[in-house]
């Protein structure tokens, strides 16, 4: 079996799908690799580190995959890339169906296979797989420092012979991977830190980190899978109007709630916004999907009423070293889990294998995917 590991393109990407230290576990399961030359360069590693570990260099895109089983990617194939893709080729990456339909689409024609790691169950057994958590925690940790960078102040509290300094007041939104890591690092740096969460069961955790959990008069809005569902207009109303109070008595917020295959709910207004104290920060970390913030770009760090707000993009690109070596112990996983002696043999009544399928020899396989491509004519 060859597995080939390409080198993303695609603006912001700084990650690889497969560091030097991971190659050694998958070839000592009868899997041979190849990887495009300069893959890891912006992860920080070269090419030979990669083959000092026994990986191939392939010096372009077209003779790396050239005889590939499987193609480990981070992000999918651009339009570009796709017309020099073999037909009936697999991959594996962060496809995000529902950002990436036309590209979809251009796979179908291909009758390519695609897995991604947005759709694996949320199960104990895929947990070693689970690409978008071990991502979340690097993009909530570099949310905090960005934040401490931008803000004016001090995070810790600092005693000093000119007087004592009160530690930064840090609200974080959303106690997801993300969200509990952006308290774990607001906590480190010294900072007052508060969170809230639609989901009521977030609170023990939330305060195992040493934060106060927020708790707003409102009902619970656990969804599948330990998500949060999507919210009514007015639910999301009551919130914002509950927040407000919470959001005025602090100088930093972080955003970070999501629910997949959903825009991003509205968690902060305008008016919520120009009620912050001159200085303030907010961090989006759900920019891209349409945003917490009703104001936030992504890309962007933009300033209102004397509030920077800071719109994520591709967050844990900025980290690329150790979010590309937390991503490739997943890429390992899943790979080995559809591997048998050596051989590529995916095992579709595995529910891993079943429910990450995005489409299968050209055909539609996601029942989430086909329906958001119909509802695309």
């Amino acid at each position: 079996m060859q597995l080939s590991v390409i080198k993303e393109t695609r603006e912001f990407e700084k990650r690889v799908a497969l560091v030097p230290d991971t190659a050694s576990k998958l070839q000592n399961a009868g899997i041979d690799i190849v990887l495009q030359s300069g893959a890891g360069e912006q992860s920080g590693f070269s090419d030979q580190s990669y083959i000092q570990k026994g990986v191939k260099i392939a010096d372009s895109f077209e003779s790396a995959l050239n005889g590939a089983d499987l193609i480990a990617k981070v992000l999918p194939f651009t339009e570009n890339e796709l017309n020099s893709v073999p037909k009936s080729t697999t991959q594996i990456s962060l496809l995000a169906p529902g950002s990436y339909l036309e590209i979809i689409k251009l796979m179908q024609g291909k009758s390519m296979t695609a897995f991604s790691f947005e759709l694996l169950p949320r199960i104990s057994r895929a947990q070693s797989m689970d690409a978008l958590s071990s991502q979340a925690t690097v993009s909530g940790y570099v949310a905090t420092l960005t934040c401490a960078i931008n803000l004016p102040l001090f995070f810790p509290m600092f005693m000093t012979a000119a007087g004592t300094v009160p530690p930064a007041k840090v609200f974080v939104m959303g106690a997801g991977v993300a969200g509990l890591q952006a308290i774990a690092t607001a906590r480190r740096l010294g900072a007052n830190v508060r969170a809230y969460d639609v989901r009521p069961a977030a609170a023990e955790e939330v305060k195992s980190l040493g934060a106060t959990f927020v708790t707003l008069d409102l009902e619970s809005q656990e969804g599948a899978g330990g998500y949060a569902k999507e919210q009514s207009a007015e639910f999301i109303q009551k919130q914002q109007e509950l927040m407000a109070e919470q959001v005025a008595q602090c100088n930093v917020i972080i955003t970070t709630a999501a629910i997949p295959g959903r825009p991003a709910p509205k968690l902060l207004t305008q008016k919520m916004v120009e009620g912050m104290a001159k200085g303030s920060v907010v961090f989006d970390l759900a920019a891209e999907s349409g945003g917490n913030c009703e104001l936030s770009k992504p890309g962007e760090i933009i300033e209102h009423d004397g509030v920077k707000i800071i719109g994520a993009r591709n967050v844990p690109s900025q980290l690329p070293t150790h979010a590309s070596f937390l991503y490739s112990r997943n890429v390992a996983e899943l790979v080995l889990l559809m591997t048998k002696d050596g051989n590529f043999e995916p095992n579709f009544e595995d529910e891993i294998v079943n429910g990450s399928c995005v489409l299968k020899n050209g055909e539609i396989f996601n029942e989430m995917t086909k329906k958001l491509i119909e509802d695309s004519k």
